[in-house]
């Protein structure tokens, strides 16, 4: 059976959603009358996810290691998916990149489609990935969000000794 959760994030409100089989969902929660949801009330097999992606906003975790059980997307789409989530924290990837990595380079625009069907927004890091100019284009989460992420894994700056 699955269940959600929600949990309160410097991007808004996250609804997380899964089952004992693991992490179907993550997505911007755009509905009113929610609220996060209690540590304490998170379902048991949301307890996980919901607990690293604390850890994500707290800069205490860069790497995600769950149980996943998205439901739908085609065969391609979920190859999409699971590059995504080798694309490291603070790097980022071309759609291009993305379809040579899947030996398909004239799949760009599928790449992309994919790209913005992705159920675990952040988890599977689809804000990583930019145009082959560097530009950033779409993002199901909004531009502003995927902005807010890419400079959040951006390292801090060191000034010099006292700066």
């Amino acid at each position: 059976m699955t269940t959600s959760a929600y949990l309160d994030s410097p991007l808004g409100l996250l609804s997380v959603t899964g089952s004992d089989a693991g992490l179907s969902a993550v997505s911007f929660h755009h509905n009113e009358g929610h609220t996060a949801t209690p540590a304490h009330a998170v379902p048991a097999c949301l307890r996980e996810g919901h607990r690293q992606l604390e850890a994500y906003f707290g800069r205490e975790l860069h790497d995600f290691n769950l149980t996943y059980a998205p439901e739908g997307g085609t065969e391609f789409q979920r190859q999409v998916w699971q590059a995504l989530a080798g694309i490291g924290y603070g790097r980022t990837a071309s759609y291009l990149d993305v379809a040579k990595l899947l030996n398909n380079p004239k799949s760009v625009r599928a790449v992309g489609a994919a790209n913005g069907q992705n159920p675990l927004a952040i988890v599977w890091p689809c804000h990583r990935v930019i145009g082959a100019d560097g530009s950033l284009t779409g993002y199901a989460g909004g531009m502003h969000r995927k902005k807010w992420l890419l400079e959040f894994e951006q390292p801090v700056r060191q000034g010099g000794l006292f700066g």
